[in-house]
């Protein structure tokens, strides 16, 4: 456990710097496992913003980028399990290899609707690279093929992750201080 000065994080679960060497072996993996092909990224707004500008940087391989924005959560910590799409791709992905960007895997509704509306799409390939996941928490089994780290059931935040739409600007992901996690609920 590392301590943090910042008054609303509890602990910082992971660093700046172990956040960029996994990012950089992610980027790794993804540049083998799809060499010769075209890539296409979906990045999932907000929180995702920080991870694909990272895991981009780390890709030798050619690829387009696009964003979706869904919302399932609102003020909450936990998934109201009501998906809304609030702003969708604007390039088609029919035939495409598509890999889904995205922080962080919690219940795995979200996710799954999201999985089953691009599916629709009749992508080539579609595959998930998370930042971040939470098996203890799983509602619903996802198939990540990549995966930075599991963590905790922690409400966590940082590094792209907010609560209320604040503290994505943290350049580590840190776990929220407890009262402040349960005041939300």
């Amino acid at each position: 456990m590392q301590v943090t000065t910042h008054a609303d994080v509890q602990e910082i679960l992971l660093d700046a710097d172990t956040i960029a060497r996994r990012v950089k072996e992610l980027g790794q993996e993804i540049t083998r496992d799809y060499a010769g092909r075209e890539l296409f990224l979906v990045g999932v707004l907000k929180g995702a913003v920080f991870f694909i500008a990272d895991l981009m940087r780390e890709l030798d391989l050619s690829c387009e980028v696009d964003f979706m924005a869904i919302s399932s959560y609102g003020s909450s910590t936990d998934s109201s399990g009501v998906v809304r799409i609030l702003k969708d791709l604007n390039e088609t992905i029919e035939g495409r290899d598509v890999l889904v960007i995205e922080d962080i895997i919690d219940s795995g509704l979200t996710l799954s609707y999201l999985l089953r509306t691009l599916r629709a799409r009749q992508p080539l390939s579609l595959e998930v690279c998370a930042l971040l996941t939470k098996p203890a928490r799983r509602k619903i089994d996802i198939d990540c093929r990549y995966v930075g780290f599991e963590i905790p059931a922690d409400f966590v935040i940082g590094y792209g992750l907010d609560f209320g739409q604040r503290y994505r600007n943290l350049p580590f992901v840190g776990v929220l201080r407890e009262d402040l996690a349960a005041a939300a609920i």
